[in-house]
Protein backbone atom coordinates (compact mmCIF):
# COMPACT_ATOMS: atom_id res chain seq x y z
CA UNK A 1 0.00 0.00 0.00
CA UNK A 2 1.43 3.36 -1.07
CA UNK A 3 0.61 6.58 0.77
CA UNK A 4 1.31 10.23 0.04
CA UNK A 5 0.91 12.87 2.76
CA UNK A 6 0.14 16.50 1.96
CA UNK A 7 -0.17 19.13 4.65
CA UNK A 8 -1.27 22.73 4.86
CA UNK A 9 -2.14 24.97 7.82
CA UNK A 10 -5.70 23.69 8.02
CA UNK A 11 -5.65 19.98 7.35
CA UNK A 12 -3.66 16.86 6.69
CA UNK A 13 -4.51 14.82 3.57
CA UNK A 14 -3.51 11.18 3.40
CA UNK A 15 -4.01 9.71 -0.05
CA UNK A 16 -4.18 5.97 0.18
CA UNK A 17 -3.49 4.21 -3.09
CA UNK A 18 -4.77 0.88 -1.84
CA UNK A 19 -8.12 0.15 -3.33
CA UNK A 20 -11.34 -0.36 -1.44
CA UNK A 21 -13.90 -3.00 -2.34
CA UNK A 22 -15.24 -0.82 -5.16
CA UNK A 23 -11.86 -0.77 -6.78
CA UNK A 24 -11.41 3.00 -6.34
CA UNK A 25 -8.66 4.79 -4.41
CA UNK A 26 -9.81 6.71 -1.36
CA UNK A 27 -8.66 9.83 0.43
CA UNK A 28 -8.72 10.44 4.20
CA UNK A 29 -8.86 14.03 5.40
CA UNK A 30 -8.01 14.69 9.03
CA UNK A 31 -8.33 18.15 10.49
CA UNK A 32 -5.36 19.55 12.37
CA UNK A 33 -7.88 20.54 15.02
CA UNK A 34 -8.74 16.87 15.42
CA UNK A 35 -5.13 15.86 15.63
CA UNK A 36 -4.15 18.70 17.96
CA UNK A 37 -7.18 20.19 19.73
CA UNK A 38 -6.45 23.55 21.31
CA UNK A 39 -8.24 26.53 22.76
CA UNK A 40 -8.85 29.48 20.44
CA UNK A 41 -6.65 32.51 21.05
CA UNK A 42 -9.68 34.70 21.77
CA UNK A 43 -10.76 32.14 24.42
CA UNK A 44 -7.37 32.31 26.12
CA UNK A 45 -7.38 36.11 25.94
CA UNK A 46 -10.84 36.43 27.51
CA UNK A 47 -10.02 33.77 30.09
CA UNK A 48 -6.87 35.66 31.03
CA UNK A 49 -8.85 38.87 31.45
CA UNK A 50 -11.38 37.13 33.72
CA UNK A 51 -8.59 35.51 35.73
CA UNK A 52 -6.74 38.80 36.26
CA UNK A 53 -10.01 40.54 37.13
CA UNK A 54 -10.70 37.90 39.78
CA UNK A 55 -7.17 38.21 41.18
CA UNK A 56 -7.51 41.99 41.48
CA UNK A 57 -10.96 41.63 43.01
CA UNK A 58 -9.64 39.07 45.50
CA UNK A 59 -6.79 41.33 46.55
CA UNK A 60 -8.83 44.48 47.14
CA UNK A 61 -12.11 43.03 48.48
CA UNK A 62 -12.29 42.46 52.27
CA UNK A 63 -13.43 39.04 53.41
CA UNK A 64 -17.09 38.20 53.84
CA UNK A 65 -18.08 36.45 57.07
CA UNK A 66 -18.35 32.94 55.63
CA UNK A 67 -14.89 33.24 54.11
CA UNK A 68 -13.49 34.22 57.50
CA UNK A 69 -15.22 31.16 58.98
CA UNK A 70 -13.61 28.87 56.39
CA UNK A 71 -10.28 30.57 57.02
CA UNK A 72 -10.80 29.52 60.64
CA UNK A 73 -11.35 25.95 59.39
CA UNK A 74 -8.03 26.07 57.58
CA UNK A 75 -6.03 26.93 60.69
CA UNK A 76 -6.16 23.22 61.48
CA UNK A 77 -6.71 20.93 58.52
CA UNK A 78 -9.03 18.03 59.17
CA UNK A 79 -11.03 15.46 57.21
CA UNK A 80 -14.23 17.23 58.22
CA UNK A 81 -15.76 20.27 59.88
CA UNK A 82 -18.96 21.02 61.72
CA UNK A 83 -20.89 22.47 58.77
CA UNK A 84 -19.13 21.17 55.65
CA UNK A 85 -16.69 18.66 54.16
CA UNK A 86 -13.05 19.75 54.17
CA UNK A 87 -12.21 20.85 50.61
CA UNK A 88 -12.94 24.53 51.21
CA UNK A 89 -10.45 24.54 54.09
CA UNK A 90 -7.81 22.90 51.90
CA UNK A 91 -8.36 25.60 49.27
CA UNK A 92 -7.71 28.30 51.86
CA UNK A 93 -4.59 26.55 53.11
CA UNK A 94 -3.21 26.17 49.57
CA UNK A 95 -3.98 29.82 48.79
CA UNK A 96 -2.10 30.85 51.92
CA UNK A 97 1.00 29.05 50.64
CA UNK A 98 1.24 31.59 47.80
CA UNK A 99 -0.11 34.85 49.23
CA UNK A 100 -1.00 36.66 52.45
CA UNK A 101 -4.16 38.58 53.27
CA UNK A 102 -7.38 38.19 51.32
CA UNK A 103 -5.65 36.78 48.25
CA UNK A 104 -4.16 34.17 50.57
CA UNK A 105 -7.75 32.98 51.14
CA UNK A 106 -9.00 33.28 47.55
CA UNK A 107 -6.21 32.40 45.15
CA UNK A 108 -7.36 28.81 44.61
CA UNK A 109 -10.89 30.04 43.89
CA UNK A 110 -9.49 32.14 41.03
CA UNK A 111 -7.66 29.06 39.72
CA UNK A 112 -10.65 26.71 39.96
CA UNK A 113 -13.07 29.16 38.37
CA UNK A 114 -10.75 29.60 35.38
CA UNK A 115 -10.32 25.84 35.03
CA UNK A 116 -14.11 25.53 35.17
CA UNK A 117 -14.39 27.72 32.05
CA UNK A 118 -12.01 25.38 30.21
CA UNK A 119 -13.83 22.22 31.33
CA UNK A 120 -17.22 23.63 30.33
CA UNK A 121 -15.83 24.55 26.92
CA UNK A 122 -14.52 21.00 26.52
CA UNK A 123 -17.99 19.62 27.35
CA UNK A 124 -19.51 21.35 24.33
CA UNK A 125 -19.26 19.41 21.08
CA UNK A 126 -20.29 21.61 18.19
CA UNK A 127 -18.42 22.23 14.94
CA UNK A 128 -19.15 25.98 15.06
CA UNK A 129 -18.50 26.69 18.74
CA UNK A 130 -15.23 28.50 18.01
CA UNK A 131 -17.19 31.12 16.08
CA UNK A 132 -18.99 32.13 19.28
CA UNK A 133 -16.32 32.32 21.94
CA UNK A 134 -17.36 35.84 22.95
CA UNK A 135 -20.97 34.71 23.29
CA UNK A 136 -19.82 31.88 25.57
CA UNK A 137 -18.06 34.31 27.89
CA UNK A 138 -21.00 36.72 27.87
CA UNK A 139 -23.29 33.83 28.85
CA UNK A 140 -21.09 32.69 31.74
CA UNK A 141 -20.11 36.15 32.94
CA UNK A 142 -23.77 37.25 33.01
CA UNK A 143 -24.53 34.94 35.95
CA UNK A 144 -24.02 37.02 39.09
CA UNK A 145 -23.56 34.27 41.68
CA UNK A 146 -21.30 32.29 39.36
CA UNK A 147 -19.23 35.48 39.08
CA UNK A 148 -19.01 35.78 42.85
CA UNK A 149 -17.69 32.23 43.19
CA UNK A 150 -14.94 33.18 40.77
CA UNK A 151 -13.16 34.90 43.64
CA UNK A 152 -15.03 34.27 46.91
CA UNK A 153 -13.86 31.10 48.65
CA UNK A 154 -16.97 29.16 49.63
CA UNK A 155 -17.90 25.46 49.43
CA UNK A 156 -19.86 26.16 46.25
CA UNK A 157 -16.66 27.20 44.45
CA UNK A 158 -15.17 23.66 44.32
CA UNK A 159 -18.70 22.24 43.96
CA UNK A 160 -19.16 24.12 40.67
CA UNK A 161 -15.74 23.12 39.37
CA UNK A 162 -16.18 19.45 40.23
CA UNK A 163 -19.71 19.42 38.78
CA UNK A 164 -18.29 20.62 35.47
CA UNK A 165 -15.42 18.12 35.70
CA UNK A 166 -17.79 15.30 36.65
CA UNK A 167 -19.95 15.98 33.60
CA UNK A 168 -16.90 16.08 31.33
CA UNK A 169 -15.51 12.81 32.72
CA UNK A 170 -18.96 11.20 32.56
CA UNK A 171 -19.17 12.18 28.90
CA UNK A 172 -15.83 10.52 28.22
CA UNK A 173 -16.93 7.47 30.22
CA UNK A 174 -20.05 7.14 28.06
CA UNK A 175 -17.90 7.16 24.94
CA UNK A 176 -15.34 4.74 26.36
CA UNK A 177 -16.35 3.01 29.63
CA UNK A 178 -12.88 1.67 30.44
CA UNK A 179 -11.47 1.06 33.89
CA UNK A 180 -9.26 4.14 33.51
CA UNK A 181 -12.24 6.43 33.01
CA UNK A 182 -14.04 4.53 35.78
CA UNK A 183 -11.26 5.37 38.23
CA UNK A 184 -11.20 9.02 37.12
CA UNK A 185 -14.99 9.21 37.42
CA UNK A 186 -14.81 7.84 40.98
CA UNK A 187 -12.16 10.36 41.97
CA UNK A 188 -14.27 13.16 40.51
CA UNK A 189 -17.31 12.01 42.48
CA UNK A 190 -15.19 12.06 45.62
CA UNK A 191 -14.10 15.61 44.78
CA UNK A 192 -17.77 16.56 44.47
CA UNK A 193 -18.64 15.10 47.85
CA UNK A 194 -15.60 16.66 49.53
CA UNK A 195 -16.88 20.03 48.29
CA UNK A 196 -20.42 20.05 49.68
CA UNK A 197 -23.02 17.50 50.74
CA UNK A 198 -25.46 18.80 48.10
CA UNK A 199 -23.16 17.14 45.57
CA UNK A 200 -24.98 13.86 46.19
CA UNK A 201 -27.86 15.30 44.15
CA UNK A 202 -25.56 15.79 41.16
CA UNK A 203 -24.46 12.16 41.29
CA UNK A 204 -27.96 10.77 41.90
CA UNK A 205 -29.68 12.66 39.08
CA UNK A 206 -26.99 11.75 36.55
CA UNK A 207 -27.35 8.10 37.61
CA UNK A 208 -31.13 8.28 37.23
CA UNK A 209 -30.67 9.56 33.68
CA UNK A 210 -28.94 6.29 32.73
CA UNK A 211 -29.94 3.35 34.90
CA UNK A 212 -28.03 0.98 32.60
CA UNK A 213 -24.93 2.17 34.43
CA UNK A 214 -25.72 -0.41 37.12
CA UNK A 215 -24.89 -3.14 34.61
CA UNK A 216 -21.41 -1.77 33.85
CA UNK A 217 -18.59 -3.15 35.97
CA UNK A 218 -16.49 -0.02 35.50
CA UNK A 219 -19.36 2.12 36.74
CA UNK A 220 -19.26 0.05 39.93
CA UNK A 221 -15.51 0.55 39.96
CA UNK A 222 -16.17 4.31 39.96
CA UNK A 223 -18.44 3.92 42.98
CA UNK A 224 -15.85 1.83 44.83
CA UNK A 225 -13.10 4.37 44.10
CA UNK A 226 -15.34 7.24 45.22
CA UNK A 227 -16.20 5.49 48.50
CA UNK A 228 -12.55 4.61 49.10
CA UNK A 229 -11.49 8.23 48.57
CA UNK A 230 -14.30 9.42 50.84
CA UNK A 231 -13.54 6.94 53.64
CA UNK A 232 -11.40 9.41 55.68
CA UNK A 233 -14.41 11.72 55.92
CA UNK A 234 -16.67 8.85 56.98
CA UNK A 235 -14.16 8.02 59.71
CA UNK A 236 -14.09 11.66 60.81
CA UNK A 237 -17.89 11.69 61.01
CA UNK A 238 -17.86 8.53 63.12
CA UNK A 239 -15.27 9.92 65.55
CA UNK A 240 -17.27 13.15 65.85
CA UNK A 241 -20.62 11.46 66.54
CA UNK A 242 -21.91 12.34 63.04
CA UNK A 243 -22.21 15.93 64.23
CA UNK A 244 -22.55 17.38 60.72
CA UNK A 245 -25.28 14.98 59.63
CA UNK A 246 -27.21 15.43 62.88
CA UNK A 247 -27.08 19.21 62.59
CA UNK A 248 -28.21 19.42 58.96
CA UNK A 249 -30.94 16.78 59.27
CA UNK A 250 -32.25 17.15 62.81
CA UNK A 251 -31.03 20.19 64.75
CA UNK A 252 -31.49 23.06 62.32
CA UNK A 253 -34.35 25.34 63.39
CA UNK A 254 -37.13 26.10 60.96
CA UNK A 255 -40.12 28.42 60.64
CA UNK A 256 -43.80 27.75 59.93
CA UNK A 257 -44.49 27.45 56.20
CA UNK A 258 -44.98 30.72 54.37
CA UNK A 259 -45.79 30.67 50.64
CA UNK A 260 -44.22 34.09 50.12
CA UNK A 261 -41.06 33.35 52.08
CA UNK A 262 -40.56 29.75 51.00
CA UNK A 263 -42.10 28.74 47.67
CA UNK A 264 -42.42 32.15 46.04
CA UNK A 265 -39.00 33.02 47.37
CA UNK A 266 -37.66 29.89 45.68
CA UNK A 267 -38.94 31.02 42.28
CA UNK A 268 -37.41 34.43 42.86
CA UNK A 269 -34.09 32.67 43.47
CA UNK A 270 -34.44 30.78 40.17
CA UNK A 271 -34.77 34.13 38.43
CA UNK A 272 -32.02 35.82 40.42
CA UNK A 273 -29.50 33.18 39.31
CA UNK A 274 -29.60 34.55 35.77
CA UNK A 275 -30.80 38.13 36.06
CA UNK A 276 -32.07 39.66 32.80
CA UNK A 277 -31.20 36.55 30.78
CA UNK A 278 -33.54 34.31 32.79
CA UNK A 279 -36.44 34.06 30.26
CA UNK A 280 -34.05 33.08 27.46
CA UNK A 281 -32.16 30.63 29.67
CA UNK A 282 -35.31 28.75 30.68
CA UNK A 283 -36.73 28.94 27.14
CA UNK A 284 -33.57 27.27 25.83
CA UNK A 285 -33.89 24.61 28.54
CA UNK A 286 -37.51 23.97 27.57
CA UNK A 287 -36.59 23.65 23.89
CA UNK A 288 -33.76 21.17 24.46
CA UNK A 289 -34.51 17.60 23.43
CA UNK A 290 -32.82 14.38 24.58
CA UNK A 291 -30.54 13.65 21.62
CA UNK A 292 -28.07 11.45 23.48
CA UNK A 293 -27.24 10.09 26.93
CA UNK A 294 -25.08 13.08 27.83
CA UNK A 295 -27.83 15.57 26.99
CA UNK A 296 -30.26 13.39 28.93
CA UNK A 297 -27.92 13.61 31.95
CA UNK A 298 -27.78 17.41 31.66
CA UNK A 299 -31.58 17.61 31.52
CA UNK A 300 -32.09 15.18 34.41
CA UNK A 301 -29.61 17.13 36.51
CA UNK A 302 -31.21 20.50 35.79
CA UNK A 303 -34.84 19.47 36.15
CA UNK A 304 -34.01 17.18 39.06
CA UNK A 305 -32.40 19.96 41.10
CA UNK A 306 -35.22 22.37 40.27
CA UNK A 307 -37.94 19.88 41.27
CA UNK A 308 -36.11 18.65 44.36
CA UNK A 309 -35.78 22.10 45.84
CA UNK A 310 -39.27 23.05 44.72
CA UNK A 311 -40.58 20.20 46.86
CA UNK A 312 -38.22 21.21 49.67
CA UNK A 313 -39.58 24.76 49.55
CA UNK A 314 -42.77 23.53 51.21
CA UNK A 315 -40.96 22.95 54.50
CA UNK A 316 -37.93 25.27 54.49
CA UNK A 317 -36.50 28.41 52.94
CA UNK A 318 -34.29 27.59 49.97
CA UNK A 319 -31.09 29.59 49.75
CA UNK A 320 -29.96 30.72 46.30
CA UNK A 321 -26.58 28.99 46.53
CA UNK A 322 -28.30 25.64 47.07
CA UNK A 323 -29.53 25.66 43.46
CA UNK A 324 -26.51 27.29 41.79
CA UNK A 325 -25.31 23.90 40.57
CA UNK A 326 -27.93 24.05 37.77
CA UNK A 327 -25.88 26.79 36.12
CA UNK A 328 -23.28 24.19 35.03
CA UNK A 329 -25.53 21.95 32.88
CA UNK A 330 -27.48 24.99 31.72
CA UNK A 331 -24.36 26.70 30.36
CA UNK A 332 -23.74 23.66 28.16
CA UNK A 333 -27.37 23.31 27.06
CA UNK A 334 -27.99 27.01 26.47
CA UNK A 335 -24.75 27.64 24.59
CA UNK A 336 -25.61 24.80 22.21
CA UNK A 337 -28.95 26.46 21.55
CA UNK A 338 -27.31 29.86 21.10
CA UNK A 339 -25.13 28.48 18.30
CA UNK A 340 -28.16 27.09 16.48
CA UNK A 341 -30.71 29.83 17.16
CA UNK A 342 -29.88 33.34 16.02
CA UNK A 343 -32.74 34.99 17.92
CA UNK A 344 -31.77 33.31 21.17
CA UNK A 345 -28.12 34.18 20.56
CA UNK A 346 -28.94 37.82 19.96
CA UNK A 347 -31.10 38.27 23.06
CA UNK A 348 -28.82 36.43 25.47
CA UNK A 349 -25.89 38.42 24.11
CA UNK A 350 -27.72 41.75 24.62
CA UNK A 351 -29.19 41.02 28.03
CA UNK A 352 -25.99 39.26 29.08
CA UNK A 353 -23.92 42.37 28.38
CA UNK A 354 -26.33 44.44 30.49
CA UNK A 355 -26.05 41.83 33.26
CA UNK A 356 -22.27 41.94 32.97
CA UNK A 357 -22.13 45.72 33.28
CA UNK A 358 -24.35 45.63 36.38
CA UNK A 359 -22.22 42.86 37.86
CA UNK A 360 -19.02 44.83 37.27
CA UNK A 361 -20.63 47.83 38.97
CA UNK A 362 -21.57 45.72 41.98
CA UNK A 363 -18.11 44.17 42.09
CA UNK A 364 -16.56 47.62 42.31
CA UNK A 365 -19.11 48.39 45.03
CA UNK A 366 -17.79 45.49 47.10
CA UNK A 367 -14.56 47.45 47.46
CA UNK A 368 -15.70 51.08 47.15
CA UNK A 369 -18.64 51.44 49.51
CA UNK A 370 -19.91 54.88 48.33
CA UNK A 371 -21.21 53.45 45.04
CA UNK A 372 -22.74 50.33 46.58
CA UNK A 373 -26.56 50.35 46.81
CA UNK A 374 -26.39 48.44 50.13
CA UNK A 375 -24.07 48.04 53.09
CA UNK A 376 -22.56 44.65 52.35
CA UNK A 377 -20.47 42.25 54.44
CA UNK A 378 -17.27 43.52 52.87
CA UNK A 379 -17.90 47.04 54.15
CA UNK A 380 -16.57 48.41 57.41
CA UNK A 381 -15.31 45.24 59.10
CA UNK A 382 -11.64 46.08 58.79
CA UNK A 383 -12.22 49.56 60.22
CA UNK A 384 -14.45 48.23 63.01
CA UNK A 385 -11.88 45.63 64.00
CA UNK A 386 -9.05 48.18 63.84
CA UNK A 387 -11.05 50.45 66.16
CA UNK A 388 -11.51 47.66 68.72
CA UNK A 389 -7.89 46.61 68.58
CA UNK A 390 -6.70 50.19 69.03
CA UNK A 391 -8.53 50.19 72.37
CA UNK A 392 -7.79 46.69 73.68
CA UNK A 393 -4.49 45.77 72.02
CA UNK A 394 -3.80 42.04 71.80
CA UNK A 395 -6.44 41.04 74.37
CA UNK A 396 -8.29 37.89 73.18
CA UNK A 397 -11.95 38.43 72.31
CA UNK A 398 -14.88 36.12 73.06
CA UNK A 399 -17.95 36.84 70.94
CA UNK A 400 -21.36 35.75 72.17
CA UNK A 401 -23.20 33.70 69.59
CA UNK A 402 -21.16 34.65 66.54
CA UNK A 403 -19.20 32.18 64.46
CA UNK A 404 -19.06 35.06 61.95
CA UNK A 405 -17.51 37.84 64.04
CA UNK A 406 -15.04 35.61 65.87
CA UNK A 407 -13.05 34.46 62.79
CA UNK A 408 -13.34 37.87 61.12
CA UNK A 409 -11.74 39.52 64.14
CA UNK A 410 -9.05 36.81 64.35
CA UNK A 411 -8.19 37.24 60.66
CA UNK A 412 -7.73 41.02 60.75
CA UNK A 413 -6.55 41.49 64.36
CA UNK A 414 -4.34 38.42 64.59
CA UNK A 415 -5.41 37.50 68.15
CA UNK A 416 -7.20 34.42 69.58
CA UNK A 417 -11.01 34.54 69.48
CA UNK A 418 -13.85 32.25 70.46
CA UNK A 419 -17.57 32.07 69.78
CA UNK A 420 -19.38 31.28 73.04
CA UNK A 421 -22.64 29.71 71.84
CA UNK A 422 -25.62 29.73 74.17
CA UNK A 423 -29.05 28.09 74.08
CA UNK A 424 -30.51 30.87 71.88
CA UNK A 425 -28.03 30.17 69.07
CA UNK A 426 -26.66 27.06 67.34
CA UNK A 427 -23.59 24.86 67.54
CA UNK A 428 -20.78 25.40 65.01
CA UNK A 429 -17.09 24.69 64.44
CA UNK A 430 -16.21 26.50 67.69
CA UNK A 431 -18.23 23.86 69.53
CA UNK A 432 -15.93 21.03 68.50
CA UNK A 433 -12.45 22.48 67.87
CA UNK A 434 -9.76 23.70 70.26
CA UNK A 435 -10.60 27.42 70.17
CA UNK A 436 -12.01 27.39 73.69
CA UNK A 437 -8.70 26.21 75.16
CA UNK A 438 -6.86 29.20 73.66
CA UNK A 439 -8.82 31.73 75.76
CA UNK A 440 -9.18 29.78 79.01
CA UNK A 441 -8.02 31.57 82.18
CA UNK A 442 -7.01 34.69 80.28
CA UNK A 443 -8.20 38.24 80.49
CA UNK A 444 -10.61 38.60 77.57
CA UNK A 445 -13.07 41.11 76.15
CA UNK A 446 -16.56 39.57 76.09
CA UNK A 447 -18.56 41.07 73.18
CA UNK A 448 -22.34 40.75 72.94
CA UNK A 449 -25.30 42.31 71.13
CA UNK A 450 -27.30 42.30 74.38
CA UNK A 451 -27.42 45.73 75.94
CA UNK A 452 -25.22 45.91 79.01
CA UNK A 453 -25.13 48.18 82.03
CA UNK A 454 -21.93 50.21 82.13
CA UNK A 455 -20.08 48.32 79.35
CA UNK A 456 -16.34 48.79 79.03
CA UNK A 457 -16.78 49.36 75.29
CA UNK A 458 -19.70 50.26 73.04
CA UNK A 459 -19.05 49.83 69.33
CA UNK A 460 -21.18 50.40 66.24
CA UNK A 461 -20.41 48.43 63.09
CA UNK A 462 -20.84 49.77 59.53
CA UNK A 463 -24.23 48.06 59.23
CA UNK A 464 -25.49 49.94 62.27
CA UNK A 465 -25.41 47.03 64.71
CA UNK A 466 -24.27 48.00 68.21
CA UNK A 467 -21.99 45.71 70.24
CA UNK A 468 -21.12 45.91 73.93
CA UNK A 469 -17.83 44.76 75.42
CA UNK A 470 -17.02 43.72 79.00
CA UNK A 471 -13.65 42.62 80.35
CA UNK A 472 -13.45 39.28 82.16
CA UNK A 473 -10.19 38.88 84.05
CA UNK A 474 -10.16 35.08 84.29
CA UNK A 475 -12.38 33.57 81.62
CA UNK A 476 -13.43 29.95 82.08
CA UNK A 477 -16.02 28.01 80.07
CA UNK A 478 -17.00 24.35 79.66
CA UNK A 479 -18.99 24.39 76.42
CA UNK A 480 -17.97 20.85 75.50
CA UNK A 481 -19.87 19.32 78.42
CA UNK A 482 -22.60 17.11 76.99
CA UNK A 483 -26.02 16.37 78.48
CA UNK A 484 -27.42 13.01 77.43
CA UNK A 485 -31.06 11.93 77.58
CA UNK A 486 -32.26 8.43 76.81
CA UNK A 487 -35.46 8.45 74.81
CA UNK A 488 -38.44 8.02 75.03
CA UNK A 489 -39.26 10.63 77.64
CA UNK A 490 -42.56 12.17 78.74
CA UNK A 491 -43.46 15.68 79.85
CA UNK A 492 -44.56 14.57 83.30
CA UNK A 493 -44.17 17.36 85.86
CA UNK A 494 -44.44 15.00 88.83
CA UNK A 495 -42.23 12.16 87.75
CA UNK A 496 -38.48 12.09 88.41
CA UNK A 497 -36.47 11.52 85.26
CA UNK A 498 -32.81 10.99 84.50
CA UNK A 499 -30.17 12.60 82.34
CA UNK A 500 -26.41 12.22 82.21
CA UNK A 501 -23.51 14.63 81.85
CA UNK A 502 -20.36 13.63 80.01
CA UNK A 503 -17.18 15.56 80.85
CA UNK A 504 -14.74 15.32 77.88
CA UNK A 505 -12.12 17.53 79.55
CA UNK A 506 -8.92 16.21 81.09
CA UNK A 507 -9.75 17.85 84.40
CA UNK A 508 -12.45 17.45 87.01
CA UNK A 509 -15.04 20.25 87.05
CA UNK A 510 -16.28 21.53 90.40
CA UNK A 511 -20.06 21.17 90.60
CA UNK A 512 -20.23 24.57 92.28
CA UNK A 513 -19.15 26.18 89.01
CA UNK A 514 -22.08 24.89 86.97
CA UNK A 515 -25.85 25.28 86.94
CA UNK A 516 -28.48 23.58 84.81
CA UNK A 517 -31.16 24.98 82.55
CA UNK A 518 -33.93 23.51 80.44
CA UNK A 519 -35.22 24.96 77.18
CA UNK A 520 -38.60 24.12 75.68
CA UNK A 521 -38.84 24.27 71.90
CA UNK A 522 -41.61 24.37 69.32
CA UNK A 523 -42.07 21.74 66.62
CA UNK A 524 -39.91 24.00 64.44
CA UNK A 525 -37.10 23.78 67.04
CA UNK A 526 -37.40 27.41 68.14
CA UNK A 527 -36.60 28.05 71.81
CA UNK A 528 -39.67 29.59 73.50
CA UNK A 529 -39.18 28.88 77.22
CA UNK A 530 -36.03 28.53 79.27
CA UNK A 531 -35.81 28.08 83.01
CA UNK A 532 -33.43 26.85 85.67
CA UNK A 533 -33.59 23.34 87.10
CA UNK A 534 -31.84 21.95 90.16
CA UNK A 535 -31.16 18.27 89.53
CA UNK A 536 -29.62 16.08 92.18
CA UNK A 537 -26.62 13.94 91.45
CA UNK A 538 -27.21 10.20 91.80
CA UNK A 539 -23.86 9.62 93.46
CA UNK A 540 -24.02 12.28 96.18
CA UNK A 541 -20.43 11.59 97.20
CA UNK A 542 -19.21 13.38 94.06
CA UNK A 543 -18.25 17.04 94.39
CA UNK A 544 -17.04 17.39 90.81
CA UNK A 545 -17.65 15.99 87.33
CA UNK A 546 -14.84 13.46 86.86
CA UNK A 547 -12.58 13.98 83.83
CA UNK A 548 -13.52 11.89 80.77
CA UNK A 549 -16.41 10.31 82.61
CA UNK A 550 -20.22 10.33 82.76
CA UNK A 551 -22.38 11.21 85.79
CA UNK A 552 -26.14 10.66 86.25
CA UNK A 553 -28.59 13.30 87.54
CA UNK A 554 -32.24 13.12 88.57
CA UNK A 555 -34.64 16.00 87.81
CA UNK A 556 -38.26 16.98 87.35
CA UNK A 557 -39.57 19.00 84.43
CA UNK A 558 -40.62 22.55 85.43
CA UNK A 559 -43.98 23.71 84.14
CA UNK A 560 -43.52 25.31 80.71
CA UNK A 561 -45.12 28.67 79.94
CA UNK A 562 -45.69 27.70 76.32
CA UNK A 563 -48.41 25.32 75.22
CA UNK A 564 -47.49 21.80 74.14
CA UNK A 565 -43.72 22.01 73.70
CA UNK A 566 -42.48 19.53 71.11
CA UNK A 567 -38.81 19.35 72.16
CA UNK A 568 -36.62 20.10 75.13
CA UNK A 569 -32.91 20.55 75.62
CA UNK A 570 -30.84 20.59 78.82
CA UNK A 571 -28.05 23.15 78.98
CA UNK A 572 -25.28 24.02 81.42
CA UNK A 573 -24.30 27.47 82.67
CA UNK A 574 -20.76 27.89 83.96
CA UNK A 575 -19.45 30.76 86.07
CA UNK A 576 -22.55 32.88 85.51
CA UNK A 577 -22.49 32.68 81.70
CA UNK A 578 -25.69 32.05 79.75
CA UNK A 579 -26.51 28.31 79.40
CA UNK A 580 -24.84 26.56 76.49
CA UNK A 581 -26.06 24.11 73.86
CA UNK A 582 -24.91 21.03 75.72
CA UNK A 583 -27.61 18.61 74.64
CA UNK A 584 -29.51 17.67 71.52
CA UNK A 585 -33.12 18.60 70.82
CA UNK A 586 -35.06 15.72 72.37
CA UNK A 587 -38.61 15.08 71.21
CA UNK A 588 -41.26 14.38 73.82
CA UNK A 589 -42.79 10.95 73.47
Amino acid sequence: MNCEIFSDCNCIIIRNFARCNTGHPFIIVLSNETMKPKLPRIFLLLLGIVFVLNLVQSYFTPLIFDEAYYWHYAQKLSWGYFDHPPLVALMVRLSGMFFDGELGVRFMSCILSSLMFIVLWACIDHPRKKDYVVHFFVLVFSMALLNAYGFFTLPDTPLLFFTALFLYVYKRFLAKPTWVWGVILGMTMAGLMYSKYHAVLVIVFVLLSNLKLVTLKNAWLAVIVALACYTPHFIWLYHNDFVTIKYHLFDRPNDPYSFTKYTLGYFVNLIALFGLTFPWIYWALFKTRQKDKFTRALLFLTYGIILFFFMSSFNRRIQTQWIIVITIPLIILVFRQMIENETLRKWIYRTGIVNGILILYLRVGLVYEPISPIVYETHGNKEWIAEIKSKIGDTPVVFENSYRNAPMYAFYAGVPTFSLNNLMYRRNQYSIDESEAKVQHQKILYVTRRKQKAPDLELTRADGKVFYGKYIDDFESFRKLRTLVEEPIHLDLEREQEFKVYNPYDQDIDLKKIKFNIAYLTSFKDVKDRMAIEPRIVDDSLKALPANDTVSFIFKFPKPKMKDPAYFRIGISENGLLPGINGTNTKFD
